[in-house]
């Protein structure tokens, strides 16, 4: 075994002997195995897309397939196994679409190898084997950890990019040239002796490709759920019987909601599923009750004191502990051996029944909340004020302090960062990273508060947003703003996101808590001398740095 997809990963180098995140040998060695296989389906797809010929079952199959492999997804072999029989089948499928079409075309197709020639082993024990055969350390052997680590840099950008994709998708939301773009970066991923120029043209463009994803699930969520409004949010429980949901997932919690209504059952959201309280479409149910706890990496500790049902949608499981299995739940790609599953139909009755069936909280907690809701349709509809109060010199500076949290050591830096930004200063935050300081007191600046929480990881795309319009405001590139970020990363999400940040040309940007164990000195060396990217160091010195 060998992983080194996320931040925690063991020693800042690699995973070896199981997976920090939980995830064991054979899980890695599967999770492996179906990169290679669903590369063997683009190489078809791209070269059929080439000839303007789709298969609707191809191009979604391939998003689904890489989102299984973000860490914290999938754990369950079984799982997995179902997975690479249906990409062996679909890869048949793109396979005879291409071939099909050369004969309509009367062009000779290609004969091609590697992962397109890729057949599943009979049985678990053999498709283990088959994942060991093609690791991330059998690239490295044959082309080195430079080239090894972009062709990583690239697949994790698109990892991240295909969960957006797949939450688009699930809302009706879907764009051929974004499929066509996935199949074609796999396709270069499969090539055998790439050059470090193609990779890093790849890194670019994977950031593009995030961009436009983003950009289609921003418009899936406020078609489906109206734009986010600055809401307040309860952040304590009240009495009564529970469930919550915590993941990404907005449609699996409308479908909650929707199921639960009248049922006498609180719904509260958990991690990334706090922004769902700022959608109309969403907070108009009555019994969404508040959040309950902070980041994923806190849910054994949560869900062990929760005393109610747990839903986990799309990803950030962790192992459940005993006291809880019996009444945790995942539903669409996320999975636990021994944990229930929701099927597609979304059929919420075995989350209820749990929910019914325990205690329930016994009395109303003291009242706290907090405020969500500042997207950039909600930011924008006030940028005259802002642009106004920094024209006045009442807002000095902006920063973009967010991302993924993590449990590993070092991630006080964004809650001390946060603390000692200055008054005339406003911080943006997005993503599970606002934990580590939302819940504190930041007041305001001439009724403009100092702390605007965009959303989640995908609302990068919000924050993106509003920094354009600002420099339009201002007349200025981006870089010319007065606006720095400060970036927490943990998984492929987070790479993709900061991929997009590069390929619009975003400097200065401080990373961590540490640098991917994927990026080699060499090839850091060259994103600091395009981007002067740079790892954080302490608040002080960084804020000084910053606000120069």
């Amino acid at each position: 075994m060998y992983c080194y997809q996320c931040e925690q990963t063991a020693k800042g180098t690699g995973c070896t002997v199981i997976g920090v995140c939980g995830k064991e040998p054979a899980i890695a060695a599967l999770q492996d195995l179906l990169i290679h296989a669903t590369k063997g389906i683009a190489m078809y797809a791209h070269r059929a897309a080439e000839l303007n010929a789709t298969d609707q079952q191809v191009d979604r199959a391939i998003p689904e397939f890489l989102f299984a492999t973000i860490t914290n997804v999938d754990f369950d072999p079984q799982r997995l196994k179902k997975h690479l029989l249906a990409a062996a089948a679909i890869r048949d499928r793109a396979k005879t679409l291409y071939e099909d079409t050369c004969v309509e075309k009367a062009k000779a197709p290609e004969i091609l190898d590697g992962p397109a020639a890729w057949q599943p082993a009979a049985d678990l024990d053999g498709l283990i084997r088959q994942g060991e055969e093609v690791s991330i350390t059998k690239r490295q052997t044959r082309l080195g950890n430079d080239l090894a680590g972009l062709q990583d840099l690239i697949l994790y950008g698109l990892k991240g990019a295909a969960s957006y994709a797949d939450h688009a998708m699930i809302l009706g939301y879907e764009d051929p040239n974004i499929y066509a773009t996935f199949h074609q970066a796999l396709d270069f991923l499969a090539q055998e002796n790439p050059t470090q120029d193609a990779l890093f043209d790849w890194v670019m463009k994977t950031g593009e490709l995030n961009l436009t994803v983003m950009g289609l699930l921003d418009a899936a969520n406020t078609s489906a759920y109206g734009h986010p409004e600055p809401t307040t949010v309860r952040v304590t429980p009240v009495r009564g019987k529970c469930i919550v949901v915590s993941g990404h997932d907005l449609k699996d919690l409308d479908e909650l909601l929707r199921q639960t209504e009248g049922k006498g059952i609180n719904v509260y959201t958990h991690g990334e599923m706090l922004p769902c309280h700022a959608y109309p479409g969403l907070k108009k149910y009555k019994h969404l009750m508040g959040n309950y706890g902070g980041a994923w990496q806190d849910q054994r500790k949560e869900f062990d004191e929760f005393p109610g049902a747990i839903l986990m949608t799309t990803n950030c499981i962790q192992k459940p502990k005993e006291s809880y299995i019996g009444r945790i739940f995942t539903c669409g790609l996320v999975a636990w051996p021994g944990v229930r599953h929701i099927g597609p139909d979304r059929d919420f009755s075995p989350v209820i029944e749990a929910a019914q069936s325990a205690c329930g909280f016994a009395e109303d907690a003291p009242e706290q909340s907090i405020t969500v809701g500042f997207g950039h349709h909600a930011v924008l509809g006030v940028a005259d004020k802002i642009v106004a109060a920094v024209k006045a010199g009442q807002i000095r500076h902006f920063f973009l302090v967010g991302g993924c949290d993590g449990a590993k050591s070092g991630r006080n830096y964004y809650t001390e960062f946060a603390q000692k930004v200055p008054k005339d200063c406003v911080i943006l935050t997005l993503a599970c990273g606002k934990y580590r300081f939302n819940k504190l007191p930041f007041g305001d600046i001439g009724g403009i508060p100092r702390l605007l929480d965009v959303g989640q990881c995908n609302d990068a795309f919000s924050a993106i947003q509003i920094a354009t319009a600002l420099a339009d405001a201002f007349k200025c590139e981006v870089n010319q703003l007065p606006l720095s970020f400060v970036i927490s990363w943990y998984e492929q999400k987070a790479v993709a996101i900061l991929l997009t940040l590069l390929f619009l040309g975003i400097k200065d940007i401080r990373l961590g808590p540490t640098l991917p164990a994927f990026i080699t000195p060499p090839v850091l060396d060259l994103l600091v001398e395009k981007f002067n990217i740079a790892p954080i160091t302490t608040p002080e010195a960084d804020l000084k740095a910053m606000l120069g």
